[in-house]
């Protein structure tokens, strides 16, 4: 037996593809491969992105009150301003405004 010349079985282990057809396969299982990281990947992504709308979505509730404490502050100050004579709410008391053309300088004798 000469070391030279290939044996039978050693020739029906290996196929008989081209150079071409062999790269070929080794770039699709690589494609392959790649592409099912990739989907791996896409998964986690799609995972996050639901984690962060289900969040967004519990702070909803939280921002319509403040929303709505907003608004109320909001007509107080309208309704305080339009009454301004009635005074300082709880005090009894009539509203001081400042006076522009007054000034709080003490009288001279």
């Amino acid at each position: 037996m000469s070391l030279s010349r290939h044996s039978a079985a050693f020739d029906a282990l290996e196929p008989d593809e081209s150079f071409f057809d062999r790269e070929k396969a080794k770039l699709i299982e690589e494609i392959s491969t790649n592409f099912e990281e990739l989907m791996g990947h896409t998964n986690v992504l799609n995972r996050k992105l639901e984690e962060v709308f289900g969040v967004g979505k519990e702070f909803t509730t939280v921002a319509a009150l403040w929303g709505k404490f907003s608004d109320l502050i909001k007509e107080q100050q309208t309704e305080l301003a339009q009454s301004a004579d009635i005074g300082v709410p709880g005090t009894g008391s009539t509203n001081f405004v400042a006076n522009p053309n007054k000034t709080n300088q003490p009288e001279k004798r």
